[in-house]
């Protein structure tokens, strides 16, 4: 109730608020920048000439300067190896003004040492946290979703439990699972639905993705502890249109849709994003168990004498899995009293045949899960609100998300389908048609003031209040006892930049607040029982460039993670609740460095660092083998430590290569568990089970311009992915030659692409797992092996 009352504050503040800015008039200056050739140029710097007001091109070659005051003003537009513009530009009060300029290459001597202007893209890398961006125009005509973009990714490893659709666990320098958090442009993304998981996101819904490695800038107001993904969409005032199809093996299926338009004389703006994906998943699996002989009635076995396991190759039978996504937007742009306020709708949708539990001996043939989601938002964002440096952005939500889940078969199954019939269901427990109904009210506030051009301040505060309702549908149409969660987060923060600007410092500061309410098996009956926690975090994030492009930073955090949803209430599923989980802790620390040069057309750019973590009360799952599911639980504490590197090169447009390795150690530093023994534990310095501990990876593109007509571009990529071997279970468990491990995997994957009209068609196949190795991942369950996919893709801006 208290959430809710703060969302309708926050609105009727806006409201009240919109009035008394109309009367402030701005201009602004945008437009595109690209060479003679018509090729963008990111990277080029435009100033207006005896002011502080400049910028540089985005990836694309756009610019943009905000809050220009009337007058005559001479704009110059400047880039390394091309001949400097100047030209006047007359502005009144309240316009838009859209200039556009050709550059030509300059004659002078390419020895010289000159400025280089760097993409959004690279000002991120060099920041003072530990953050990596990624652009994914190079994906752009792939089949990649997010999650395959980011497995390439230093220190990034995601383990999938199957083929499209099917869950996965997100790992950041050895912390994994709720430790990281999902933004997309700074929103949560579970409040979107259940859907919108970053295995169902076409890479084409995004311009860039910041991955931020323990330390999380307070402008996300998350209590993410083991780091962020933050996917970034174009927020670009221009119209465009980018649509795609792709078809490719186990009948896969995966359309994508994003668009703009800008009525530029009202700033009237519509925007629409959506996608669906299906596949059937019917991929082989290699070397299962099968029953073979005893009397069969169709694919009942009623008699299992005679009946032997042998060890074959089979396809899955039970795994379709379809997904779908709306969302409109509709506001205001670039007006005096809003740069932003939209108003949104969205719907997602899902349908999943589960063929499997957390292991791949449990084999289901009839429990599926549908869930569907409703969200409306309100965005509203603001610039020099009242006085010049102090801005506003603001971010409300309503969503109901639900999932229903169906288990009502009294079978075992085996992997060629056939089954025989038991005293319980398939998931082992009595028959059930589950529902769990999740209403959410979200609202983030972040107000940030620039003091000047050396201090800046930003206070983030995020509300969060979820009710959890479950139920069996076979047993009761509601839930009496619904939980409750209540998540309050304040972020304060206070960056200074020194020296010229060689050396940043961000000071920053958090308070967590968490109100819970679940029920709980006491004294033979449920309860509900409340508790709350409040606690802080506190860090330090700073760098220091010893030349332009050479520079070290290092993040320093203690930080808290509360419990989520699922861990506590469980997902009806795969997870089971636990109302006694405690919210973890961890101390973070990140020390690296980066460093670029540019020769002409030849570009290099190399960065490493290391990483410490020290979780306490560290949240994990553990596989019940009696409920056929997983069920998170504590461990006393846990340490993190390791290293990664990547090494970058391209030329000009034509090559690009990149490679990257990553090392972590997490192990068990838990001594004496929960018990008073003076034993240490049998798992004392055990690395965590079911988690890779070293990996890399390498990417090649080769790309050419013209090469069969002008304004085409085909280009190869090759992707090469390789997991060093890892414990399945804790190692202290088996004998030597006994031991659960997965094997070491090197996966090759490769993909040709051809467009044409700039872009405007494109065309691309792919084919990964390319030498059709068996790939294991999550609790050692397979991955698909060779898949191909053909792509069709139409973009016009």
């Amino acid at each position: 109730m208290r959430v809710s009352k703060l969302f309708r504050c926050g609105i009727s503040m806006i409201l009240c608020t919109l009035p008394l800015l109309v009367n402030a008039q701005t201009s602004s200056i945008s437009g595109k920048i690209t060479s003679q050739d018509r090729s963008t140029l990111p990277g080029v710097s435009v100033l207006l000439k005896k002011t502080s007001h400049g910028t540089t091109t985005d990836a694309d070659g756009l610019y943009k300067l905000t809050d220009v005051k009337p007058g005559n003003y001479t704009i110059e537009v400047t880039g390394v190896g091309f001949s400097t513009i100047s030209q006047t530009v007359s502005v009144r009060s309240g316009k838009q003004i859209t200039l556009d300029f050709t550059m030509q290459e300059s004659q002078t001597d390419l020895n010289e040492v000159q400025v280089v202007g760097k993409t959004q893209t690279q000002e991120i890398k060099e920041l003072a946290f530990s953050v990596n961006a990624i652009e994914t125009k190079q994906f752009a005509n792939t089949t990649a979703d997010l999650n395959q973009v980011l497995n390439r990714s230093t220190g990034v490893r995601i383990r999938e439990q199957g083929g499209l659709g099917s869950n996965f666990v997100f790992s950041i320098n050895g912390l994994s699972g709720k430790a990281v958090k999902y933004f997309i442009d700074g929103v949560p993304m579970e409040i979107l639905g259940s859907a919108m998981s970053l295995n169902n996101i076409p890479v084409n819904l995004a311009e860039r993705i910041e991955v931020y490695k323990g330390v999380v800038p307070v402008q996300l107001g998350s209590d993410a502890m083991g780091g962020a993904v933050n996917v970034i969409t174009s927020q670009k005032q221009t119209n465009y249109l980018d649509l795609s199809h792709s078809y490719g093996s186990f009948n896969t299926h995966r359309s994508a849709l994003t668009g703009q338009y800008v009525h530029k004389p009202t700033g009237i703006t519509l925007k629409a994003t959506g996608f669906f994906n299906y596949s059937d998943n019917n991929y082989k699996m290699k070397g299962v168990e099968i029953l073979e002989g005893g009397k069969r009635n169709g694919d009942q076995i009623t008699d299992l004498s005679g009946a032997n396991f042998v060890v074959t190759d089979t396809r899955r039978f039970h795994d379709q899995y379809r997904s779908s996504m709306g969302q409109l937007e509709a506001g205001i742009t670039n007006k005096s009293w809003a740069d932003v306020l939209y108003l949104g709708f969205g719907y997602t949708a899902g349908k999943q045949d589960l063929q499997t539990g957390f292991e791949q001996t449990i084999v289901y043939g009839n429990v599926r899960r549908d869930s569907k989601a409703f969200t409306g938002t309100l965005r509203y964002k603001k610039t020099n609100l009242f006085i010049k440096g102090l801005d506003l952005n603001l971010f409300a939500s309503q969503s109901r998300d639900a999932y229903v889940t169906t288990d009502t078969l009294l079978r075992q199954y085996y992997w060629d389908g056939s089954w025989t019939t038991k005293g319980a269901t398939e998931m082992g427990g009595i028959k059930t048609i589950w529902h769990i109904i999740r209403p959410r009210t979200f609202a983030r506030a972040n107000l940030s003031y620039t003091l000047n051009e050396r201090h800046s301040f930003n206070i983030n505060y995020t509300a969060d209040r979820l009710k959890n309702e479950s139920y069996n549908e076979l047993i009761s149409d509601s839930d009496d006892m619904p939980g409750i969660m209540n998540k309050q987060i304040i972020g304060l923060a206070y960056q200074q930049e020194l020296i010229d600007k060689k050396w940043v410092n961000t000071f920053f500061a958090k308070y967590y607040g968490l109100g819970l309410e679940r029920k709980k098996y006491i004294d033979q009956s449920y309860q509900v029982i409340d508790s709350t926690f409040r606690n802080y975090g506190y860090g330090i994030a700073s760098r220091y460039k010893i030349l332009p492009d050479l520079g070290i930073k290092i993040s320093l955090e203690h930080a808290y993670r509360l419990q989520e949803v699922e861990e506590v209430f469980g997902d009806g599923l795969n997870v089971q609740p636990n109302p006694d989980l405690k919210p973890e802790s961890s101390d973070n620390v990140n020390l690296g460095g980066y460093y670029g040069v540019r020769f002409n057309k030849h570009r290099f750019f190399v960065e490493a660092s290391g990483f410490y973590r020290n979780a306490t009360d560290f949240i994990y799952p553990v596989p019940d083998q009696r409920s056929k599911a997983l069920k998170n639980e504590n461990k006393a504490s846990v340490r993190v430590t390791g290293f990664e590197g990547e090494l970058r090169y391209d030329y000009g447009d034509l090559l690009f290569f990149n490679i990257n390795a990553t090392y972590q150690n997490a192990v068990n530093t838990t001594r004496f568990g929960n018990t008073s023994s003076n034993n240490y534990e049998a798992t004392y310095l055990n690395k965590i089970p079911n988690q890779p501990w070293l990996f890399g990876n390498a990417n090649l593109a080769i790309g050419k311009n013209n090469v069969f007509g002008e304004d085409t571009r085909l280009q190869f990529s090759w992707y090469t992915q390789y997991v060093h071997w890892f414990y399945l279970t804790w190692e202290a468990f088996g004998n030597v030659n006994g031991k659960s491990t997965i094997p070491n995997q090197l996966i090759h994957n490769a993909s040709l692409s051809y467009s044409l009209q700039n872009g405007r068609y494109n065309i691309s196949a792919e084919c990964r797992n390319l030498t059709d190795d068996l790939a294991y991942d999550n609790f050692r369950l397979q991955k698909p092996g060779r898949a191909f996919s053909l792509k069709l893709r139409y973009f016009i801006k």
